[in-house]
């Protein structure tokens, strides 16, 4: 592609060139970035960086490149509806746990798109999940988070808050209290 007149790697094809360098679960969570939906209320754009039939392709197209073979392996394993990496790093140490894949963006109220919704979950456990990074620090971030946070639970769902220190420690502690609340539910 060429920016301002200048040729570039674009995204997708950076995310493929990195595929050599990057441990898996780098490469998936970077090619979660390239595939969500963004939102226009924060962002100055409406469409995904890529989608992942144009990645399928561009990995067709480049059979002999090294990595090719981890990239078409991560974008098996990567989903619409992470929007950090944080967050694509807990569903794939939930699925490592032998734990189901979760829902993404999982809202109390399926139905309703202004209903709140968490990162991740198991409606079918009534279980929520929300990663907390640095932006949530904010006063006004803060105010949703405690509706969203009430909404889940005056429904009665069982609602984990994450953060930076269950990362440091791979969401082991997270991830065990994550089960016993799967094994508790209907």
């Amino acid at each position: 592609m060429e920016f301002q007149g200048i040729p570039v790697s674009g995204r997708p094809r950076t995310w493929l060139d990195l595929a050599k360098e990057l441990p898996l679960n780098y490469l998936i969570a970077m090619g979660d970035q390239l595939i969500r939906q963004p939102r226009p209320s924060l962002e100055l754009r409406v469409e995904p960086y890529a989608y992942v039939s144009g990645l399928r392709l561009l990995i067709r197209q480049h059979p002999n490149l090294q990595g090719v073979e981890k990239a078409r392996l991560a974008l098996d394993e990567m989903r619409v509806g992470a929007d950090s990496y944080p967050e694509t790093f807990l569903r794939l140490a939930m699925r490592d746990a032998g734990l189901p894949e979760p829902e993404l963006q999982v809202r109390v109220n399926q139905h309703d798109d202004r209903s709140p919704a968490a990162d991740l979950g198991y409606r079918r456990f009534r279980i929520a999940i929300q990663y907390d990074g640095a932006h949530h620090r904010t006063r006004e971030q803060q105010s949703r988070d405690i509706r969203r946070d009430e909404a889940f639970l005056s429904a009665g769902w069982s609602y984990f808050k994450v953060n930076a220190d269950d990362l440091a420690e791979d969401f082991a502690g997270v991830i065990s209290r994550i089960k016993k609340a799967k094994l508790r539910s209907p």
